[in-house]
């Protein structure tokens, strides 16, 4: 890369399913744009604390299965949760994050894991390579959305749950 030029927006892949994450980096490498992967939630947030460049896209699973049951507290910041409260907390960390949904799971099933998709950009899987180009480039031509979570106010023995 040249000096002026600028740098090529950076995605953020999370799947449980490493070959899904490494098509999609394969994908979109090619398509000229800058990847992160993981398999994991916790991973994600680790990265989106820690990754010094910007990170202009995350793309996420819905359904992340966890290794277990957790609880999100100060020795433990980066708890397994699904794709959807993944997302919510990357906007936290990174307030101009856009997002974009993903699964192969139907609605139904979904919403037996406690997940509904609402209004997020959503890439039903299985994909074609055209069709998940077109909706990242279409996402990053578009502002971040606020997912429009406030914290609610909590005693200071409040602890979240997951699992």
């Amino acid at each position: 890369m040249t000096a002026g030029q600028a740098q090529p927006p950076t995605i953020l892949i999370v799947d449980d399913d490493l070959p899904i994450v490494n098509l999609c980096k394969a994908f979109l490498e090619e398509a000229g744009y800058a990847v992160l992967g993981t398999d994991g939630s916790s991973e994600a947030l680790k990265i989106c604390t820690q990754h010094t460049g910007s990170i202009d896209l995350l793309l996420t699973d819905l359904v992340l299965p966890p290794p277990g049951f957790q609880i999100a507290s100060a020795s433990n910041q980066f708890p397994h949760v699904n794709g959807l409260e993944l997302a919510v907390r990357a906007t936290r960390i990174r307030s101009a994050l856009r997002i974009i949904l993903m699964s192969g799971n139907p609605d139904k099933e979904l919403a037996g894991h406690g997940i509904k998709r609402g209004t997020l950009p959503f890439l039903a899987k299985p994909f074609e390579r055209d069709r998940l180009l077109a909706l990242v480039k279409n996402v990053l031509a578009q502002p971040a959305t606020p997912l429009g979570v406030e914290q609610p106010a909590r005693a200071a023995n409040d602890a979240e749950w997951f699992g």
